[in-house]
């Protein structure tokens, strides 16, 4: 299993500190989704904007399994999809094509996820897409786009009408395909894709239970979703939630430092 490393060694002397410590952070998000299962063999992606006053963004090398990604293997891309630093991996055409328009078009979405597990997929073929009648799919009530499912997302002409369909909104239903999760740093775009995959669970779980589901109201609706909403703008409240799902995959998998005190040591 791939560990990673607080220590700054001689291969990671171009990067500033802030960018070191990012791409720890990133490289523990593509652990965690291989560490929850919501991996799909070694595509999908995530990407996070890169430290400057560039349009780069760090992402994976296309080709490792994401339990492989470690912070200096991340690749740094430009908006075209371009190498902007030697690696020997290539980047994923579709990590391109869905992320670059949205770090092009957002700024304030600098972090993106993209994934299709099987619940999320399945609620993605539905017509309707996701209720909001339970917990967490209350918390999405009114932060959800839709995009028309074009074909596999490869190509540039779709981005303006990826952005038409995900609008101000931090969740993008890619129809008959998956979604896409965007926020403002790494920890509070984990916390909204953990979010919306509970959603599609208990969603997919009561499809299968026969009987009508308690219908909630639009102002209790809105009311989770406000709440949610105000949860996001804490970012301590995101980062206590990464932190300690960061340290529990670590403690499973016997990843911890020596020393190690709970807290991750990024100098």
């Amino acid at each position: 299993m791939t560990q990673l490393s607080p220590i700054r060694t001689n291969a990671t002397p171009r990067w500033s500190d802030e960018e070191w410590r990012l791409r720890i952070q990133l490289a523990e998000f593509y652990h965690l989704v291989d560490y929850l299962g919501w991996t799909e063999m070694i595509f999908n992606h995530i990407s996070v904007r890169a430290p400057g006053p560039d349009h780069h963004y760090l992402i994976n090398p296309f080709g490792l399994y994401y339990d492989e990604v470690t912070p200096d293997n991340l690749l740094k891309i430009d908006l075209a999809g371009q190498l902007v630093e030697p690696s020997p991996y290539p980047a994923n055409p579709a990590g391109f094509a869905l992320h670059s328009a949205i770090h092009g078009a957002r700024a304030d979405a600098h972090c993106i996820v993209h994934t299709h597990t099987t619940p999320i997929s399945a609620i993605a073929l539905k017509q309707d897409g996701f209720g909001h009648d339970d917990f967490y799919g209350a918390q999405l009530f009114g932060r959800v786009g839709y995009h028309t499912f074009e074909g596999i997302t490869l190509f540039a002409a779709e981005k303006e009408r990826m952005l038409a369909s995900l609008g101000d909104r931090n969740v993008l239903v890619l129809r008959n395909h998956g979604v896409a999760v965007c926020e403002q740093d790494i920890p509070r775009t984990f916390m909204l894709l953990w979010t919306v995959q509970r959603a599609a669970e208990i969603q997919t779980a009561a499809g299968a239970i026969p009987g009508a589901n308690v219908v909630l109201t639009d102002e209790i609706r809105g009311k989770c979703s406000d709440l949610a909403d105000h949860l996001v703008e804490d970012a301590a409240f995101a980062t206590k939630l990464f932190d300690a799902i960061v340290r529990k995959m670590r403690r499973n998998r016997g990843e911890l430092w020596p020393g190690d005190d709970g807290e991750r040591r990024r100098a």
